[in-house]
């Protein structure tokens, strides 16, 4: 009786997991100790998928296990690894369809059909094949629920159990198989001898059920109805073995109820006389159920071990990529508005030609702020430096351009050749089209375009400040003597010299540089900050299943800057009262000062040579940015363009493969035999006598004219190729 259906593993074509995943390991995590370990545990992944899927696996138990620890391994990491942007194409073909040239894909106990109808269908972003569509899985759940039961009737049979707990365990087995007969009758796609299997085990359930509670009715004394139960047992096998027979074995059964119905008659017929009831009459046989659908609990394996055990969730990742991004964000805004501040302070003193005022009250000397910053200008490498950088920008810009022109290349080219395919075979072309694919991809590279045509204009107004400014920034350059020369001279203010205008403006400029070197220190603190939300985000995960990143970042954040913000902002409060105060005092010491076009062409001079050092110190500083912010852009966009490539050629893979599967099939039919149209009907023999009859050759009996064979019918193409959600848009640089 115990010939069970089994479902076959579905079997899936070889996919290198090495590549892709070592690509986002050693992107996503710095070189080091953890990088290695993560990348050994891809090799391991790569092993145990093809220990898994690569090789026939024997019946056995210990292949079992090597199934679930690959699952167990599949579950661990569904959430550690963007795998829709890995380019990753598993196919997998119909487990049931040896025929089938088109394939599907799933994930991998009765409660695993279940799991895979609510669970994994849903994950998929296609139609599911025809095995693990949501009425197929149905059906197989059913059928392993009655086959569950069944093994629980052969467990009580050899345990010796009472009759009439085995009799209920069968009449629900057989209620099992009958609604799993029920759900298959429909089901072209299953193998042909599932259904006469389902059918007669619900015969074979039915007669134990019945020769079991024939036993209770003999113990009770109710000799007619233990013969009404047998007769009822005896035609539910014959049937089973008239009909079945190919595919169950219900001799035994059949032995057993044909020796205790014959036992019962001869008792009945000499001895007790009891009237056979009718098998409508009699008593329904109870039920009991002692198996049902448990959900997948994860992990199946006990010898399970996650490889990745150490690496986060994406979730995680994500959010600490986030965290890091308001980290930047933060720390951005606070050196801006200090770098900004120290900006507008050297502009107001530089236009009050401050302090080189108060040291030119000689009117003949070339004051000493002056020559301190000729010397910074010089030690910096002077014109030629910053010449040098302006120069490069455009060729670092074209490079940059190139990379990007050529990852779209690569996009067109591949969508072209999708579309002319896609007009070719029309429908049997059923994959997602290259165009909806590569959306995500081409506005992550329009972004880059947004980038790079802001960095040109950036560009543009570091030029034009050199131009303005390079004049004076050559003078700097120059040695004292030629400097001295080149400023005008003027009559000496001598009535200034130990005024208290003077000693109150040199106080001032005295607070306003321990206010900037002030925020040097702040500057200093603000980037040393280190923290790291990993920690926190598990935890969070771990507890309420979701991450609220915005709001644990932002109080972290506060945590770690608050102090420094208010600084900063007094720091910025106090420079805006001191140079307010500066004004004032420049004014009065302007009043005093003698007033002669000599004196005023100088201070014009002066003024511009120390607004050209502060304008070289931010061209180089800006230029300096501007080399670095190209640089990084290339790797950026090289890693952009590897991105296309790799999904580019998984679409070829695909392409090629899925033209293959259509020329295969298209050779297949072509091979297929053409139906030959029979002759012609034969007129009828002529009538002749027997004497003639014995004499001649005999005669053929007419031939009716044979319809020809409908042409073959193409199998129904499957769905497509699966494709990944869309990529995630990079972010870009700030400014």
């Amino acid at each position: 009786m115990a010939t069970f259906i089994s479902v076959p593993l579905k079997k899936s074509s070889e996919v290198d997991l090495v590549k892709p995943l070592s690509k986002f390991v050693t992107a996503t995590y710095p070189p080091g100790e953890e990088q290695t370990e993560y990348l050994r545990a891809v090799e391991e992944l790569n092993k145990l998928r093809k220990s898994a899927l690569g090789r026939p696996l024997d019946k056995h138990e210990s292949s079992l296990e090597i199934l679930l620890r690959y699952y167990d391994q599949l579950c661990a990491i569904e959430p550690k690894f963007p795998f829709p942007e890995l380019c990753l194409t598993f196919t997998w073909k119909d487990a049931f369809d040896k025929g089938s040239l088109f394939g599907g894909s799933v994930k991998l106990g009765d409660g695993a059909f279940a799991h895979i109808k609510d669970t994994v269908l849903s994950a998929l972003n296609r139609e599911p094949t025809m095995d693990i569509s949501p009425e197929t899985v149905g059906t197989l759940s059913q059928i392993m629920l009655s086959q569950a039961q069944e093994v629980f009737v052969l467990k009580a049979t050899a345990d010796k159990m009472k009759d009439a707990i085995v009799a209920k365990l069968a009449n629900q087995a057989a209620d099992y198989y009958g609604d799993a007969f029920k759900q298959c009758q429909y089901k072209e796609n299953l193998p042909k001898e599932v259904l006469p299997v389902l059918a007669a085990k619900h015969c074979m359930m039915q007669a134990t059920a019945e020769l079991r509670q024939s036993a209770l009715a003999n113990q009770k004394k109710k000799f007619g109805e233990e013969i009404a139960r047998l007769q009822h047992a005896t035609e539910l096998v014959k049937t089973a073995a008239s009909r079945y027979d190919e595919y169950v074995n219900v001799k035994d059964l059949s032995d057993k109820i044909n020796r205790a119905l014959t036992a019962a008659k001869k008792d009945n017929d000499f001895i007790y006389h009891d009237r056979v009831p009718e098998v409508k009459d009699l008593e329904p046989i109870g039920k009991a159920s002692l198996v049902k659908a448990t959900a997948v609990q994860t992990p199946l394996s006990q010898k399970f071990s996650d490889l990745f055990e150490k690496m986060v969730p994406m979730a995680v990742q994500q959010s600490v990529s986030a965290a890091n991004s308001r980290k930047a964000d933060t720390v951005n805004r606070l050196i801006g508005s200090m770098r900004e501040a120290t900006n507008l302070c050297n502009g107001v003193l530089a236009s009050l030609n401050l302090p080189a005022a108060l040291e030119d009250l000689s009117g003949e000397a070339v004051p000493q702020s002056i020559l301190e910053k000729s010397r910074a200008v010089v030690q910096q490498g002077g014109l030629q430096s910053i010449e040098q950088l302006i120069k490069d920008l455009p060729e670092l810009l074209q490079r940059n351009r190139e990379i990007l022109d050529e990852s779209f290349k690569m996009l067109d080219d591949e969508e072209a050749t999708d579309n002319e395919l896609r007009a070719k075979f029309n429908q049997r072309w059923n994959r997602t089209p290259s165009g909806d694919l590569y959306k995500p991809l081409r506005a992550e590279g329009n972004n880059f375009r947004n980038v790079l045509d802001k960095a040109v204009q950036a560009d543009q107004v570091v030029k034009e400040r050199y131009t303005a400014h390079c004049e004076m920034i050559a003078l700097l350059c120059k040695p004292e003597n030629e400097l001295s020369a080149a400023i005008p001279s003027a009559n000496p203010a001598k009535t200034l010299q130990g005024s208290e205008v003077v000693n109150v403006l040199r106080a001032q400029l005295a607070q306003l540089d321990e206010v900037k070197r002030e925020r040097e220190v702040l500057e200093g603190e603000v980037k040393s900050v280190t923290f790291d939300m990993t920690t926190k985000f598990l935890t969070a995960l771990a507890q309420d299943g979701a991450i609220n990143e915005e709001a644990l970042t932002a109080s972290e954040l506060e945590t770690r800057y608050g102090s420094h913000t208010q600084r900063v902002q007094q720091n910025l409060r106090r420079q805006e009262e001191l140079l307010s105060q500066i004004q004032v005092s420049h004014q009065e010491f302007s009043a005093l000062k003698q007033s002669n076009s000599e004196a005023n062409n100088r201070e014009e001079v002066l003024k511009k040579l120390a607004s050209a050092h502060d304008s070289y110190i931010e061209i180089s500083s800006n230029t300096k940015e501007g080399t670095k912010f190209y640089n990084d852009l290339t790797e950026i966009l090289l890693k952009f363009q590897n991105k296309c490539s790799d999904i580019v050629f998984a679409r070829k893979t695909e392409r090629d493969e899925l033209l293959n599967l259509i020329f295969l099939f298209l050779f297949q039919t072509q091979q297929q035999p053409q139906a030959k149209p029979q002759p012609p009907a034969r007129p009828p023999p002529p009538n002749i006598t027997p004497q003639a009859a014995s004499t001649s050759a005999p005669i053929s009996t007419p031939v009716p004219p044979g319809s020809t064979n409908p042409p073959p019918v193409a199998p129904p193409t499957g769905p497509s190729q699966a494709q990944g959600p869309p990529y995630p848009t990079y972010q870009g640089y700030p400014g």
